[in-house]
């Protein structure tokens, strides 16, 4: 082995089950973790000459690395993992790190031209961040004599000053902000997830078992603004259900523990959206559930809790029974990812995940693995739509769609911001020379409130109320029947293709493939 590798402590179903057949000698193997802090979720580093190193194993136990969420943690560990390969290589270890070490690594990850996998500024400061953390951790003050991260005081916009790494890099950019219009979100999944070819129709051979699945996923995620570690942990019962009354838009939460900001989050979720999301569950997640019951995968897992009851009102919990008969209860804004994959409920013929979204083997599809069938699509769009002369050779994509979890995000932000602009002016009939006169006349209605709330600043007042008014506003434009469209509304193609025209970073293309520049 030449390299640092990085394993994660299983489930404690799984490190006190099946783990003790697989380590003969090792039978108290778990009571020795316990004995030491070690819980499942925590990673343990280990070096080339296959030495684990215990000072790094407690940063892994550090109570502010395990609040990270699971995509910050795995990214850290890996960040971390890469920096150890590159001291190895210089025959040190990151105890012994200095100063120089990290600036000649940051040479070697930014500008070194022999290196055929360069980033850029907002991956170095991210990798910049996970150092940060494992030297500025209890153990690395404690093991390491001098920080090889050195850095500077600069003040805030609150007027509070605060260190930040030297070493930031200046060309970073604050969010890769992409976006697609409406209607190329269309043709995205008509061709990248449908199968269909340039012509619309399916193309001969074109087989997914999980297309509805993805369709759903891709269509919650662009009408709803939820990020994708959000969507892909939703419960079955945590999707809103669409009324006999009908309405465009339907509300749901998402649980604290499922958000970066461990809040919870109210979204709104287009009608559509919600419709493929039951017709996904009746269809191909009915099927995959039943074939997994078939096989006694279930019965199989090492870890099962049956939920009997979630209750409601303002803070709901979730009850349960293990395999072992012993009940339990958590508040569903506090329960872990990880923990939600283990819920089950007894259905007709038996078990059933709670999970939403399934793989093909009946049992929970990560979050992570979206990345996947966003690729498959996008090289599926490249292939159908990009003449031969030109793919690999697109960076602007031009020719094809490209979509990520997260441009799905941004389009919603996009497309809310022109739709509810568009029916303020409708609803109050101001023109924009209006609309510029009436702030001009009454002031900045945060000013306002600041003034009459006795706040320090208007940051603290938009802090407190920007959330509670921003929902009330959405809700006067979404609840009613006339509010906005969830399609791609045709009568604001022409606002979208403008914006794209004039913006860097917005994909708009029709169904003839046309441009917003009028190129082909």
């Amino acid at each position: 082995m030449t390299s640092w590798r990085v394993f994660w402590v299983p489930q404690d179903a799984v490190r006190s089950g099946v783990r003790r057949r697989l380590l003969a000698g090792w039978e108290d193997l778990p009571s020795r973790e316990d004995a030491v802090g070690v819980r499942a979720g925590d990673p343990i580093f280990l070096s080339p000459d296959y030495q684990v190193d215990p000072h790094l194993g407690e940063y892994g136990r550090w109570v502010k690395f395990r609040g990270f969420t699971t995509e910050t943690k795995r990214n850290y560990a890996t960040d971390i993992r890469l920096f150890l390969d590159f001291l190895w290589s210089r025959g040190r270890g990151w105890t012994e790190a200095t100063t120089r070490d990290v600036e000649d690594y940051e040479h070697w990850r930014r500008q070194e031209r022999s290196n055929p996998q360069r980033v850029g500024g907002s991956k170095w400061d991210r990798e910049l961040a996970a150092l940060s953390s494992l030297y500025g951790s209890p153990v690395g003050c404690r093991v390491v004599r001098r920080s090889p991260i050195t850095v500077r005081k600069v003040v805030g916009r609150d007027g509070e000053a605060r260190w930040v790494p030297d070493a930031r890099a200046g060309d970073a950019r604050a969010s890769n902000v992409h976006w697609l219009t409406p209607r190329t979100w269309d043709r995205w999944i008509e061709i990248g997830l449908r199968g269909c070819g340039a012509d619309g129709l399916v193309e001969p051979g074109w087989a997914s078992r999980q297309e509805d699945r993805n369709v759903a996923f891709v269509n919650v995620l662009r009408s709803s603004g939820l990020r994708r570690a959000e969507c892909g942990s939703l419960l079955t019962f945590e999707v809103p259900a669409r009324r006999l009354d009908g309405g465009r838009y339907y509300v749901g939460k998402v649980a604290a523990a499922a958000t970066r900001s461990k809040k919870v989050r109210t979204f709104y979720v287009a009608s559509g959206a919600v419709g493929d999301v039951e017709t996904y569950m009746d269809a191909s997640r009915a099927l995959v559930i039943r074939g997994a019951q078939r096989k006694g995968r279930y019965e199989r897992l090492p870890e099962v809790r049956v939920v009997t009851e979630v209750t409601r009102g303002l803070k709901p919990v979730v009850h349960w029974v293990d395999r072992k008969g012993s009940a339990g209860r958590m508040l569903l804004n506090e329960l872990p990812v990880e923990e939600r994959m283990v819920l089950f409920t007894e259905g007709r013929r038996g078990l059933e995940p709670l999970w939403l979204w399934l793989n093909e083997q009946g049992l929970p599809f990560r979050p992570h693995s979206w990345e996947a069938v966003f690729h498959n699509a996008n090289k599926r769009c490249e292939r159908i739509l990009t003449p031969p002369e030109h793919r690999r050779l697109d960076p602007h994509k031009v020719w094809a769609p490209y979509a990520t979890p997260h441009s799905a995000r941004h389009s919603f932000a996009l497309y809310m911001l022109v739709v509810l602009n568009h029916l303020l002016d409708q609803r109050w009939g101001l023109t924009p020379e209006e609309r510029r006169d009436f702030r001009l006349l009454y002031g900045d209605p945060w000013f306002m409130v600041q003034n009459l709330l006795g706040h320090s600043s208007r940051e603290v007042t938009i802090r407190h109320y920007l959330a509670p008014v921003a929902d009330l506003q959405l809700r006067s434009m979404l609840a009613t029947k006339d509010g906005p469209a969830a399609g791609p509304m045709p009568d604001l193609d022409s606002v979208f293709t403008r914006i794209a025209r004039e913006s860097e970073g917005i994909q708009d293309v029709d169904a003839r493939m046309q441009t917003a520049d009028g190129s082909r």
